[in-house]
């Protein structure tokens, strides 16, 4: 469905979103691969630490809109432009409906969802006019159904996916790739506020692995691990009347 990614030297990948979690891993194994790698988050220092001194380093906060044009006119400068562009950026809060708070759900959305849009904006028109490379948009399979505890989260995953499927449906007709990746439980920071037993653990670096691995098969939805992804999305076709039952009985066990 898409071009296959499998020899990276050479390429230049911008990653937004990098300073930890997947997209460090994901940064660090393209550095290995032979890509050129630009690193892109809020704290500078922590893209230092991920860098290591071979990725470009274009530290900045993916919330201002302004900031996206600015960025994109510096890599065209010193690149000439990219071949792929990673949409990492993610904050997550476990809260139940009646825990939601208005600024910290606004805060939310700002990064997971809006900055997709400020980046697109600033991103396309290059690519367009190039007529090749892709993005790749990290969702999450908390968007594949409505989970207690993802109460903003889920819905702005739920909203990436869907935001993808219309990408491929624009831009694969003009040359370039969409990729959805759609991770299950990943060991990071933010899965770290998690209060429960998180099945089918995955580290970073095996999630970038899955990643790349992908990438190499120009999958349009990069979901893992499969045993987990499958199984959600089986639960997610299930009548609402069985899905709430289930899910009820699930969070009296916790």
């Amino acid at each position: 469905m898409n071009p296959c990614w499998q020899d990276w030297h050479g390429k230049r990948v911008w990653l937004i979103g990098a300073s930890s979690g997947i997209g460090a891993a994901l940064a660090q194994r393209l550095l290995a691969a032979g890509a050129r790698v630009a690193v892109t988050a809020r704290d500078a220092a922590r893209l230092e630490q991920v860098a290591l001194g071979q990725a470009l380093l274009l530290p900045f906060d993916a919330t201002v809109p302004q900031a996206w044009s600015d960025a994109c006119s510096s890599l065209q400068a010193q690149w000439g432009g990219f071949d792929l562009v990673v949409f990492c950026a993610a904050v997550y809060r476990p809260e139940r409906a009646w825990e939601v708070v208005a600024d910290q759900a606004r805060q939310t959305l700002a990064t997971n969802l809006n900055s997709v849009y400020y980046g697109l904006e600033a991103v396309l028109p290059p690519l367009l006019l190039q007529g090749s490379g892709g993005i790749a948009i990290i969702a999450s399979v908390a968007g594949y159904l409505g989970l207690p505890g993802a109460t903003v989260y889920g819905p702005s995953k739920a909203a990436l996916i869907n935001l993808a499927e219309l990408l491929y449906a624009d831009l694969h007709p003009r040359g370039l790739g969409v990729y959805l990746i759609n991770p299950g439980f990943v060991k990071t920071r933010l899965t770290a506020k998690n209060r429960f037993a998180m099945p089918a653990l995955l580290t970073p670096e095996q999630a970038a692995e899955a990643i790349m691995a992908g990438l190499a098969r120009g999958r349009f939805e990069i979901d893992f691990p499969r045993r987990f992804t499958r199984l959600l999305r089986a639960f997610s076709l299930l009548p609402y009347r069985v899905r709430f039952a289930l899910l009820n009985r699930a969070l009296k066990l916790q």
